[in-house]
């Protein structure tokens, strides 16, 4: 067991692209914890998906050792959808390395995790990192970091993640300003599991924080939520691989490995302790996070929906934030309605079933949840649009709202304010962070960020703004369900919950959109949009016509008549029982439409 005066344990978090992983990698390098010989860049991102997108999806631990000291690193995700990641690592930390670009100062998620770290009363250290950049202006982003977050301008460190310069001092500030972890060794046992994955070899992996007592390897451990009970294979510490070790004590984070096969056991957020000498109460654990998008997951084969629903749990395990629950749609047979933190998230997620488990899939266009108010005083949540009840028998539609936090150049302030009208934001509030930027609060529906409103953001402003957000409730709306005909017949996976303004106009774009990617049948497809009984939008399929008339040589024309109008009865009677056949590419491409 470790003393706990020489422990620290610290996370790095920042916006995007400030530098993260690039400093876990100085780290590793400097305190020794790698060969050099098998040094390479992301080491600590283990997934393909991370290294191709050059982001990180999943908080990594390490140990290392400096001076006489055992620093324990929890590498995070920058991105806004994956703050979930953030929340659960900073549960497992004392104190933070907070990173700011000393090229582009302060972003929207340097704000959020700098009061995510507040929130959970840790240590910050501050640090502005790339100071070997041309562009770099150290002096006056320490200012800005000192007005904005009160971080003493002194006190923030000036590092190259890239060259390594000024990493030890960096690593000498955590062992100095970082409390160690408080804790009893002779307390009866809690630990917390902060991640898990699934090893088809040694079932669940979980990576734990220990706060009480000692984790033996052979003792037998009790899940506190689950109830049930495991006999402790293996303890030990990721340095950066596996190592295992005896017991780990008070303060010390590693992983443990118990033998649990079932999947839905070792959540996250979940508390072990011993089965013999128990602990009176489980740990605090996590806010279980809210999926805020939503999208329904097929198999193209439907036969792999038993490998589907396997994928999903496994892959629920490392990330929690996932849900799904099954369902049937008559255009795509049998799925999952599954539900993200937000649009790359969802992204990722269905690339992960993809690549991991070698699924085909298709992803139903992506929507949020709706509260609707019934004309007989019912309330329901409806997550589908093709589950909303028909026009007639609705009274009101809520829609989730967020709060948007948009960071830019001053100069392209009219750009976002145009950009938050157009997808019917408010404007809360307006701050100058400093002379050239500013900080925009937006009240906007999740619907109109969901799709490309991040995109967009970025190309008006030129890549400079950056944008964070938080649920901030419901608010009623003027809102409708259009639905797609095919033959006067709805088909549900088209379906849209879109503002009555905007409803004609995604009409006229979807119908067109289906009317280039149906094939043509034996007679004439109408293709509809329609609100409730009225429709909105129209386009025809025409109908593939075999020349009847090819063998008439001159001849009297009531012969040609008679042709012709019995090949329109054979049309007239094939259009009341034919069924329009949709490909599956035209359900890939239309629901990818851009609205």
């Amino acid at each position: 067991m470790i003393p706990t005066d020489k422990i620290r344990n610290f996370s790095i978090i920042s916006h995007v692209d400030h530098g993260k992983s690039t400093l876990s990698d100085r780290i590793l390098e400097i305190t020794g914890a790698v060969d050099p010989r098998e040094m390479r860049e992301q080491y600590l991102d283990t997934m393909d998906i991370e290294r191709e997108r050059g982001i990180t999806i999943k908080a990594q631990n390490v140990r290392v050792h400096w001076r006489d000291q055992v620093l324990h690193l929890i590498d995070t995700p920058g991105h806004v959808d994956f703050g979930y990641e953030v929340s659960r690592s900073l549960a497992a930390c004392e104190g933070v390395v907070l990173l700011v670009d000393a090229s582009q100062g302060i972003e929207a998620q340097t704000l959020a995790n700098c009061y995510l770290a507040i929130e959970h009363d840790l240590e910050i250290v501050a640090a502005l990192n790339k100071i070997d950049l041309p562009a770099a202006d150290p002096d006056r982003y320490a200012g800005e970091i000192e007005q904005v977050l009160g971080l003493p301008a002194e006190e923030i460190l000036r590092i190259s993640a890239k060259t390594g310069e000024g990493v030890p001092e960096l690593l000498d500030a955590v062992v100095e300003r970082i409390r160690p972890p408080a804790g009893d060794p002779k307390a009866p046992l809690r630990a917390l599991i902060f991640d898990s994955h699934y090893d088809q070899y040694r079932g669940v992996v979980n990576a734990i924080r220990v706060v009480d007592g000692l984790l033996r390897s052979g003792t037998r451990i009790r899940l506190f939520q689950a109830g049930t009970t495991h006999e402790v294979e293996e303890v030990g510490v990721r340095a950066p691989g596996n190592q295992p070790v005896d017991e780990l004590g008070p303060g010390e984070v590693g992983y443990l490995i118990a033998g649990v096969k079932a999947v839905g056991e070792a959540r996250v957020g979940e508390t072990v302790t011993e089965a013999s000498r128990p602990a009176a109460e489980a740990l605090e654990g996590y806010r279980d996070p809210k999926p805020m998008v939503f999208c329904g997951l097929y198999p193209v084969d439907g036969d792999e929906l038993p490998e589907l629903r396997e994928a999903l749990e496994k892959l629920q395990l490392s990330d929690g934030s996932i849900t799904f629950e099954p369902e049937t749609s008559a255009a795509l047979g049998f799925g999952f309605r599954c539900g993200f933190l937000g649009l790359l998230h969802m992204e990722i997620a269905r690339e992960r079933l993809e690549r991991e488990f070698d699924l085909s899939l298709i992803a139903t266009a992506p929507s949020v949840e709706y509260v609707a108010h019934l004309t007989n005083g019912q309330t329901i949540a409806v997550d589908n649009p093709s589950a909303m009840p028909p026009p007639q028998s609705l009274q009101s539609i809520d829609e989730p709202v967020l709060r948007l936090s948009i960071v830019g150049p001053a100069e392209y302030t009219g750009t976002i304010m145009e950009l938050g009208q157009s997808r019917r934001g408010s404007l809360e509030k307006m701050q100058y962070l400093s002379p050239e930027r500013v900080e925009l609060i937006y009240s906007v529906p999740l619907a109109e960020v969901v799709i490309d409103f991040f995109d967009q953001l970025k190309s008006r402003t030129k890549g400079y703004a950056s944008l964070d957000y938080e649920p901030a409730g419901y608010r009623t709306d003027n809102l409708v369900k259009v639905d797609v005909l095919l033959n006067g017949s709805p088909v549900d996976a088209f379906s849209s919950i879109v503002h009555r303004s905007k409803a004609e106009d995604y009409g006229r774009k979807m119908t067109a959109k289906l009317r280039s990617l149906i094939p043509r049948q034996l007679f004439d497809v109408p293709i509809q949009a329609a609100i409730g009984g009225r429709i909105i939008a129209r386009e025809t399929v025409k109908a593939k016509r075999k020349d009847v008339l090819a063998k008439c040589y001159g001849g009297d024309i009531t012969r040609k008549r008679k042709l012709l109008e019995k090949q329109k009865e054979g049309k007239k009677k094939m259009k009341s029982i034919g069924r329009v056949e949709v490909p599956q590419e035209a359900f890939i491409s239309a629901l990818r439409l851009d609205r």
